[in-house]
């Protein structure tokens, strides 16, 4: 083997994984076809979820020093979703793709793993040992496992011939990083009486200290050829259909023509290939649920491969991805599609889509439907199927969620997780006896703290709380022990 994992793909979703994988300490190799890095900012927001688990790995405060970094609001079909302080320990952070990708180059260089670009891949095979990746101009790599991070277009879903279906895009509309004067700081959505609308997201600051926005532009007749080049006339037609002479443009980064196509692939696991990100799953680019739900599908994966690696992955632990990913972006794709209708996406002006908008935007103002559609948007409201071995199969209220950030007493939760190795919350010293034998895989902490008894998995999810018996859960998801 040239590798323990290839990971195809330098993306956001390709680098979570590859560093979830160095922090578990498995050799991997990161190819990409680009020369260099994409400048593109082709998502802005990172959600509460995606946070959280940045600072389960150490990585947060860092990625926020990078730059200013303001909390945004996020929203539904283009309905505000107020934060509220008390529900999510970490609010949604406006923080463009280009900068994340940016902050992963470096600090996975800083460990050693060196984006190799200028990869293209062109062949693939597979068997029982691993897997052969060939690119253009003859070169090979021979791995264990292979993740496709490589994005829509996925060209190792194409090799592999995997099954993609869905909806293929009807429409287009326009995507840009812009500077803009006039525009209300406070405004997210607007539309005029005619079916034409923008968005507007702020995506930090320039070098200069200047306040750059995404500008999203659709509506009638707006719908043009993909591949159709965006002109500054465009965006200046755009804007002045919406917003008359109020706003007006000072720069344009750069802009493109997105796609409202829904797909998600049937299987993400073939053999020892795994899909995860754009590769399993596309959908219009709303909350920038794209690129959140790749990194959580590598936060997914990546200590599952790191069990099969290292040799201590129970039975069907690598399955479970599928499992518990696959209707996790499922549930995106169809609150995109819900989303898409609403806000009334192409501009029809139908007057069933605009009395269901506005009872939709009545309801959105209680605070139970807010914090229900937040926890949707925000990434927190994935629940995992888990095995619950309970007697009478009571559930605990934590099981498959995502732990709390609880106070041990001069450590938190998330501190304790920054090893990549699952956790077991004992603070009476009742199970420190059956755990030692996974002492290798599972820290043991809490003692002493106001807490209850809980194992969480290296990704941050309870898998186990009393009265279940605890040993099944750690054979369950920690395998066999020492």
């Amino acid at each position: 083997m040239d590798t323990e994992v290839l990971v195809v793909g330098a993306g956001p979703t390709g680098m979570t994984l590859a560093n979830e994988l160095l922090t578990a300490g498995v050799s991997t190799v990161l190819v990409d076809r680009l020369a260099r890095r994409s400048e593109l900012s082709k998502a802005g927001g990172v959600q509460s979820r995606t946070l959280e688990v940045l600072d389960q790995r150490g990585l947060l405060e860092p990625l926020l020093a990078t730059g200013d970094h303001p909390v945004t609001t996020g929203h539904f079909a283009g309905v505000p979703l107020p934060h509220s302080s008390d529900r999510h320990r970490l609010p949604w952070r406006s923080v463009p793709q280009v900068v994340i990708e940016g902050f992963f180059e470096e600090h996975l260089g800083a460990r050693g793993l060196h984006v190799r670009r200028d990869h293209e891949l062109v062949g693939l095979a597979q068997d029982g040992t691993g897997v052969t990746a060939t690119f253009a101009g003859g070169t090979s790599l021979r791995a264990r496992y292979l993740v496709a991070a490589d994005g829509a277009h996925s060209t190792v879903r194409s090799l592999l011939g995997a099954a993609f279906p869905g909806e293929p895009g009807t429409l287009t509309i326009i995507a840009a990083d812009v500077r803009l004067d006039g525009a209300d700081p406070s405004a997210s959505h607007t539309w005029n009486e005619d079916g034409y609308w923008a968005a507007l997201f702020p995506l930090g600051t320039d070098a200069e200290g200047r306040p750059l926005r995404r500008l999203v532009l659709g509506g009638p007749g707006q719908s043009l050829p993909r591949e159709t080049p965006v002109t500054e006339d465009d965006i200046r037609t755009g804007l002045n259909t919406v917003f008359g002479t109020k706003v007006h443009l000072l720069e344009l980064r750069y802009a493109r023509r997105i796609t409202n196509a829904s797909r998600q692939a049937e299987r993400y696991r073939h053999g020892r290939v795994f899909l995860a990100g754009d590769a399993a799953h596309v959908h219009l680019p709303l909350g920038a649920q794209g690129m959140n739900t790749g990194m959580q599908d590598a936060f997914n994966l990546g200590w599952k491969l790191a069990a099969a690696v290292r040799g201590w992955a129970p039975a069907n632990l690598l399955d479970t991805y599928h499992a518990e990913r696959h209707p996790a972006g499922a549930a995106v794709l169809r609150n995109v599609r819900a989303q898409s209708l609403l806000m009334d996406w192409a501009g029809t002006r139908d007057p069933e889509v605009l009395a269901a908008r506005e009872i939709f935007t009545s309801l959105a103002q209680l605070p139970d439907v807010q914090n229900h559609l937040g926890d949707l948007m925000s990434g927190m409201a994935i629940r995992y199927p888990m095995r619950d071995p309970a007697p009478g199969g009571t559930s605990h209220p934590l099981l498959g969620l995502p732990v709390p950030d609880l106070d041990l007493g001069g450590v938190r939760v998330h501190e304790l997780l920054r090893a990549g190795r699952g956790v077991l919350l004992d603070p009476a010293d009742a199970y420190g006896e059956v755990a030692a034998a996974w002492s290798d895989r599972v820290v043991l902490a809490g003692r002493g703290a106001a807490i209850e008894p809980l194992l969480i998995r290296p990704d941050g999810y309870v898998c186990w709380a009393p009265p279940a018996p605890l040993e099944p859960a750690l054979h369950h998801w920690f395998g066999e022990p020492l």
